[in-house]
C-alpha cells in the first residue's frame, strides 16, 4: 500500500469534526489495506492513530528542518516506510547520526509534499487528525464487521490495537476471543476516577458495601510469575524486571505456581512511612538504590484461574489466600461513610496520598477509567500535559521555567494556565533538558514542545476565564512531580477540570 493513501485519510479525517464519519474514512482504508496489502495491516493502524509502530528513533524536529526538495509524485509504500524507522531505531554508536542524518535525507527525497508534512507530524507527534486508539479500534470494528466490544477487549487483553488488528480485519469475532488473560503478557491497568469526597466516592462506586485501598505514593507495576520466572512490567508496560530484584523475590516466595498481580512499589522509611516519591522514582529507574517494597492491591490469575471477569470481592480473596498482608494494601470494607472517612484520615496520617473507593462487585476492566475505582485525594491534583515552557530570567536566567498545562479535549489539548510554582532547581535542571528533547519551535522567549509530557499539578480551586479556549483556569497551581510512568492519553481531561467548578463560579481571569 502507498503511504499517500494513508496520508490522503489522515488530511480527511482531520478535516470532519464527526466521530462517525472519522470511523468510517479509517475504516475504509483498513478494510482496503486488509484486502490489498493485508502485511501492512500493524503498520496501517498505528500510523492511522498517529503513531510509529518504533518506540525510538534518534529523530526530533531539528532532524526534519532540512530536508531535499520533495518527490513530484507518490512512490514511497508503507512497508519501506516502516523499514526505515526500523533501520533508524537500530542506529547506536559512533558515526550513527551521520547515518541517521543520510538515512533521513533519503527516506525524505522519496516522499511529496504531503508525504513529508506527514511524516514530520508523526515524527514529533503532531499528526492532528483526532483519530486517536479508542476511534481507531471503532473502524477496525466496522472494517471487520466485529463488536466494537471484541475489539476493545482483545486489546486490552494483548496490551495493543496493533497487535490485534489483524485478527479483528482477518479472523473475525473467534480470532479476536483468543485473546486472553496470558501468563506473561502484560495487560493494559484498571484506572481510577476521582471524585472530591468519600461520600460522593461511595455513591459514584455505586453504594452499599465497598473497598476503600490506601491510595500509595509510589509506581504502578504488573507482575506475572509462571513456576520460576517472574517478569515485572510498568503502568505503561515497559519490562522493567531487571531493576526489580526485590518484587521478584517476593512473587517467588508465594505459595502458588502461576499468578498475576497488580500493585505499586514504594520507598518506606525505618518508620514504615513512605518516603519522598523522588526517592522512589529515582531507584524505580536503576536496579540500585534504597530499597523498594511492593505493595498489591488486585489479582487477576491465580494457579490457572483467570479472575479479570470475576467480581473485586472474589479478586481480593483470592489476593488475600497468596500474597502475605506485609505486600498488601491496607484496607478496609464498609458501607458507612463515617467509618471510610475515619480510615482515609488514618491513611493521611501514615504519610500516603489518600483513598481508592472501589465496588466490589465489578470485574478488571483493564485499560479503562470507570466508575468503579474512585480515588479521593485531600489536595486536588490533575495531570496535566505540558504544551510549551517559557525561557527563564533573574535566577532562572539559563533554565525553561514556566510551563504551559493543558487537558485532554477530545483528541487534542487545551491550555488551561501557566505555572512555575513549586519547581526545585533539580527539577529546572531536569525540565530544561527534557524540554528540549521534545522541542518543536521556540521563538526566543516560548519553547513549544510535542504534547508527551505529564505532570501532577495541585492546585486550590478552578475558576472561569475568558483568557484560555478552554474557557477556565487553574488557580494557584503548583507542580507536585513529573509523571513519567504516565501517557498524554492519560493525563485529565476538559470535563474533569471543568467537574471542580462550583454551580456559581464567578466568571475571571487565573493562572
Amino acid at each position: 500500500m502507498l503511504l499517500a493513501d494513508v496520508v490522503a485519510t489522515s488530511v480527511a479525517v482531520s478535516a470532519t469534526r464527526s466521530r462517525s464519519a472519522k470511523a468510517s474514512m479509517l475504516a475504509a482504508l483498513l478494510g482496503r489495506t486488509a484486502a490489498e496489502s493485508p502485511e501492512d495491516i500493524a503498520t496501517v493502524t498505528s500510523y492511522l492513530a498517529g503513531a510509529l509502530r518504533q518506540r525510538r528513533t534518534g529523530l526530533g524536529w531539528r532532524s526534519l528542518q532540512d530536508v531535499p526538495p520533495p518527490a513530484a509524485a507518490p512512490s514511497l509504500t508503507v512497508s519501506q516506510v516502516h523499514e526505515s524507522f526500523e533501520q533508524l531505531a537500530a542506529l547506536a554508536g559512533t558515526g550513527s547520526q551521520q547515518a541517521r542524518r543520510a538515512a533521513t535525507t533519503r527516506l525524505m527525497a522519496q516522499a511529496t509534499a504531503d508525504e513529508q508534512r506527514w511524516l514530520r507530524g508523526i515524527v514529533t507527534g503532531e499528526v492532528r487528525q483526532g483519530a486517536l486508539d479508542s476511534l481507531v479500534q471503532d473502524a477496525l470494528a466496522i472494517a471487520g464487521g466485529v463488536p466494537a466490544a471484541s475489539v476493545r477487549r482483545a486489546a486490552m487483553m494483548a496490551g495493543s490495537t496493533v497487535d490485534i488488528a489483524p485478527a479483528a480485519l482477518t479472523g473475525g469475532e473467534e480470532a479476536l476471543a483468543a485473546f486472553t488473560l496470558a501468563v506473561g503478557r502484560p495487560v493494559l491497568p484498571m484506572l481510577a476516577s476521582t471524585a472530591p469526597t468519600i461520600e460522593a466516592a461511595m455513591t459514584k462506586a455505586g453504594g452499599g458495601v465497598v473497598a476503600v485501598d490506601t491510595k500509595l505514593d509510589g509506581v504502578r507495576i504488573q507482575v506475572h510469575r509462571n513456576g520460576d520466572d517472574v517478569r515485572v512490567v510498568t503502568r505503561s508496560l515497559d519490562d522493567v524486571t531487571s531493576r526489580h530484584p526485590e518484587v521478584v523475590a517476593a512473587a517467588r516466595a508465594l505459595a502458588c505456581d502461576t499468578v498475576v498481580l497488580d500493585g505499586e512499589v514504594l520507598a518506606l522509611g525505618p518508620d514504615g512511612r513512605p518516603r519522598p516519591f523522588q526517592e522512589t522514582a529515582s531507584r524505580a529507574a536503576s536496579a540500585t538504590g534504597v530499597e523498594l517494597t511492593p505493595a498489591f492491591f488486585d489479582l487477576l490469575h491465580l494457579d490457572g484461574r483467570d479472575l479479570v471477569d470475576a467480581p473485586t470481592s472474589e479478586r481480593l480473596a483470592a489476593l488475600e489466600s497468596v500474597v502475605p498482608e506485609r505486600f498488601r494494601v491496607r484496607r478496609l470494607l464498609t458501607s458507612d461513610v463515617a467509618a471510610a472517612e475515619a480510615f482515609a484520615e488514618s491513611v493521611l496520617g501514615l504519610g500516603h496520598e489518600g483513598v481508592v473507593v472501589k465496588s466490589l462487585a465489578a470485574p478488571y476492566a483493564a485499560g479503562r477509567r470507570g466508575a468503579t475505582w474512585v480515588k479521593v485525594k485531600p489536595v486536588h491534583t490533575l495531570d496535566l500535559v505540558v504544551l510549551a515552557v517559557e525561557r527563564g530570567s533573574g535566577r532562572r536566567s539559563g533554565w525553561l521555567s514556566n510551563i504551559h498545562l493543558g487537558a485532554r479535549d477530545g483528541d487534542g489539548f487545551v491550555m488551561l494556565g501557566k505555572t512555575f510554582k513549586g519547581m526545585t532547581d533539580e527539577m529546572l535542571a531536569r525540565q530544561t533538558e527534557r524540554f528540549r528533547e521534545l522541542q518543536v519551535a521556540d521563538d526566543g522567549y516560548v519553547v513549544t514542545v510535542r504534547p508527551e509530557q505529564v505532570v501532577e499539578v495541585a492546585f486550590d480551586g478552578v475558576q472561569r476565564s475568558t483568557r484560555y479556549p478552554g474557557g477556565v483556569a487553574l488557580r494557584f497551581a503548583r507542580v507536585v512531580r513529573y509523571r513519567d510512568d504516565k501517557t498524554p492519553a492519560e493525563a485529565d481531561t476538559l470535563d474533569t477540570v471543568r467537574g471542580y467548578l462550583g454551580p456559581s463560579e464567578p466568571a475571571g481571569d487565573a493562572s
